[in-house]
């Protein structure tokens, strides 16, 4: 019987034998070694670790707090300057820079060009020449307002790029110029209180670490509260808008009528110094300064020195009431030319005139004598004058808060107490001199009772609402003369403007104090021929003071170019201005 093999993968089918495998047994030399590496490997691990998290932690925390925070420092606007009346004289305004880059435009660009055109105020040729030029980086203007860019921004156009920043507005333009002054490009202030007051304008800097997200954004609860908020302070002075604009105007006026090189008026508070008004002539618009003279940035009322003349015959006459060398009832006698020390001096009226005779000191004033003044002051020894005018603090320069404030020139004492000339000329208010503003000072010691206040513009720090909230300390106020000698002065000032050289300042149904100027004018020491500085200085009501006001012009042109013609119809005109804005009661007599 034949037997059939099986099917392949029968059931029953046989397996061919396994081949059998040696068994490897691993040395302990190679298990040791395995052990060495991982103990070595997590030693190293261990100490990685203990380095992060111990040895270098601190430091790394410190990157890390570094890399999640941000410094911020906000911008922080300048405070504003406003008037006595709340009026912005300086604010800061925001601006924007557009810069344009074709290349990213998706329209085309005769579109765009067409688009800007009557928002940025420029041809649509001219743009669209500028952007087939020029691929990218196309500044078109730099002093767009808010409202443009919000204009420009509805366009949605691509390839526009704005770039903010402040600058410094003074809507008032040339009024305030020569107080308040300007910044420059980098907004550091180069004149005036813009220069002066720094620290008062620039709101403190604030700084803060602010953490930031993984995306960069910042996380707003670590913003300080009120870190964004800045304060409505503003830095309030004490001028008159209303009377600074009169003063200007009847300034200019007169320069031109007289082609004066240039002039100055001023109005003092006597009672505690602050300024009213204060106006320097020719001056600049403060927006557009980098047009102007450089000289014109410092006030010269403040910081020109110039002989006052006639106007420091009344700080004589005090003196020498003080002195009780002069009573108010002595008569002086004046022969009209003198010779003092081989030096001829006269009166500015002699050639028509002649000498006068005797005077009483009304009339001394009235006439502005030359050659009774210096009888007066020859009563005094010259060591004892001297110490007068350095009491007056001539020499020193106006504790005010305006910038580059100069001290007023006087003789060494040697010189002036050797030489007879220089007390004799010192009677008539020449051989010295002083700045507009000192004289001021000084005379508005005899208006208000002696004291020597100190001219000054800032009223103080206050808010939106008004409400002061710091003002500068005051320095107290010496005694320099009497309340008596000071109530006599001004009744001799009194007469000029009712019956003397004044007149030309009367402003009907008031008492009003003054005195006139005319002086030769004195560059590095000599006299400039044909060259004279004319002033008036007035007191307003004379029977209470309260204003003083000093206008001084230089070099007016013309043969009826005096103090009683030039500076004293300026001074009127300031007078008349005071009593509408202050609503001045008029005298009942």
């Amino acid at each position: 019987m034949t037997v059939l093999p099986q099917a392949r993968g029968g059931r029953n089918s046989r397996r061919s034998p396994r081949r059998s495998v040696p068994q490897q047994v691993i040395e302990p030399r190679r298990i040791l070694a395995i052990w060495l590496l991982l103990v070595i490997g997590a030693a190293l691990l261990g100490w990685r670790l203990f380095t992060v998290q111990v040895l270098e932690g601190p430091m790394l925390r410190q990157k890390a707090t570094e890399q999640q925070r941000v410094m911020l420092s906000p911008f922080l606007p300048r405070r504003p300057i406003i008037d006595q009346q709340g009026n912005l004289i300086a604010l800061d305004q925001e601006i924007y820079t557009l810069y344009v880059h074709p290349q990213l435009f998706k329209e085309p660009i005769p579109s765009v060009a067409q688009k800007l055109a009557p928002i940025l105020g420029m041809d649509v040729s001219t743009l669209t020449q500028r952007f087939q030029s020029q691929k990218s980086g196309i500044r078109l203007r730099s002093d767009l307002s808010r409202e443009a860019v919000t204009a420009l921004r509805k366009l949605y156009l691509d390839g526009l790029e704005f770039e903010q920043r402040a600058q410094r507005l003074y809507p008032f333009k040339d009024l305030y110029a020569n107080i308040v002054g300007f910044l420059n490009d980098e907004r550091k202030g180069q004149a005036g209180l813009e220069f002066s007051q720094q620290n008062l304008l620039q709101r403190p800097v604030l700084k803060a670490s602010v953490e930031r997200s993984g995306d960069g954004s910042l996380l707003p609860d670590g913003v300080p509260a009120g870190f964004l908020h800045q304060d409505d302070m503003r830095l309030q002075l004490t001028l008159d808008g209303r009377l600074q604009r009169t003063t200007q105007t009847a300034l200019r006026q007169q320069l031109k009528r007289y082609s004066a090189k240039r002039g100055a008026a001023l109005v003092m508070d006597v009672r505690d110094g602050s300024m009213l008004a204060l106006v320097s002539e020719p001056t600049y618009d403060a927006n557009r300064y980098f047009e102007a003279d450089p000289k014109l940035f410092n006030d010269w009322a403040v910081h020109d020195l110039y002989e006052p003349g006639s106007t420091f015959k009344p700080i004589n006459i005090a003196i020498a009431l003080e002195e009780k060398v002069l009573d108010i009832n002595d008569v002086i006698y004046d022969e009209g030319r003198i010779q003092v020390g081989g030096w001829p001096i006269n009166n500015h009226d002699f050639s028509t005139a002649g000498g006068r005779g005797p005077l009483n000191l009304a009339q001394v004033m009235q006439y502005s004598s030359n050659v009774a003044m210096v009888h007066i002051v020859e009563r005094m020894r010259p060591q004892r004058y001297f110490e007068w005018l350095q009491k007056l603090q001539i020499d020193k320069p106006v504790g005010t808060d305006l910038p580059f404030a100069t001290g007023g020139q006087i003789k060494s004492r040697d010189e002036f107490v050797n030489y007879v000339i220089e007390p004799a000329t010192a009677a008539f208010g020449q051989g010295f001199s002083l700045t507009p503003l000192k004289l001021l000072q000084l005379h508005a010691a005899i208006a208000n009772g002696g004291k020597l206040v100190t001219p000054h513009v800032i009223a103080g720090l206050v808010d939106s609402q008004g409400q002061l909230y710091w003002q500068p300390p005051r320095p107290e106020a010496p005694q320099l003369f009497s309340a008596d000698t000071s109530k006599q002065v001004m009744g001799l000032m009194e007469s000029v403007v009712a019956a003397g050289s004044g007149k030309p300042a009367q402003v009907k149904g008031y008492r009003l104090g003054g005195k006139t100027g005319t002086a030769q004018k004195a560059e590095n020491g000599v006299y400039v021929a044909g060259a004279r500085i004319t002033s008036f200085v007035g007191v307003l009501p004379a029977d209470n003071p309260r204003y003083a006001m000093l206008v001084v012009v230089d070099e007016p042109k013309g043969d009826d170019a005096y103090g009683s013609t030039v500076a004293a119809p300026v001074v009127k005109q300031m007078a008349e201005a005071l009593v509408a804005i202050e609503g001045l009661a008029p005298n009942q007599n």
